[in-house]
């Protein structure tokens, strides 16, 4: 007989898996024990590998479900009818508002994703190009002429994750800047450099 999962398997698993991703982001991937985890979390290591089994299948889990958080969010409020500049805008602080609460899963995806095997990698970098994708499309739709024939729309896109992805090291809630203000300067900065620019 199969055994019944417990009514709060997803519960525990999803709070081994925040732990973990703060764990991971504090004391880098590879210094952070799986032994180290379970004290974390205030468990045994046997119970960590009842709902992992092994770092690498835990590292993937944070990684998968924090850009597959990304990409929902930003799903949620794409309007590809809209002027591209109010598009990319809701994007950004779309972006920047999922990030709210990720600080450690953006860390754990930048710094330790190589860790994995090829295969789960590649399976990562795919979701990344997908929210990539969808930030595109606006960026593109601002100066069709610069992009059209030319290889630019990708670092051009890259850029502005730049400034998204890397706002963890120096942005505070409490600060002078809020999201919504960083999410427009961010945006304006992007769409008068590219209809600038010929």
């Amino acid at each position: 007989m199969a055994r019944t999962r417990a009514k709060d398997h997803d519960a525990k698993r999803a709070e081994i898996m925040n732990i973990a991703a703060r764990t991971f982001a504090e004391a880098g991937y590879h210094g952070a024990s799986m032994s180290a985890l379970a004290r974390e979390c205030g468990v045994s290591k046997a119970l960590i590998y009842h709902y992992y089994s092994s770092k690498e299948a835990l590292l993937f889990d944070i990684i998968e479900s924090h850009l597959s958080d990304l990409i929902a969010a930003v799903e949620a409020v794409d309007d590809p009818s809209a002027d591209p500049k109010a598009r990319l805008r809701r994007l950004v602080s779309a972006l920047l508002d999922a990030y709210r609460d990720a600080d450690a899963e953006h860390k754990v995806q930048i710094n330790a994703m190589s860790a994995l095997p090829a295969e789960d990698q590649a399976k990562l970098r795919e979701l990344e190009r997908r929210l990539v994708a969808i930030f595109s499309a606006p960026i593109h739709a601002l100066n069709p002429h610069l992009f059209d024939g030319k290889p630019l729309l990708k670092p051009v896109t890259m850029s502005l994750f730049g400034m998204l992805n890397w706002a963890f090291m120096w942005f505070r809630d409490k600060g002078p800047v809020s999201r919504e203000d960083y999410a427009r300067l961010a945006t304006d900065l992007l769409v008068s450099g590219v209809r600038s620019l010929t």
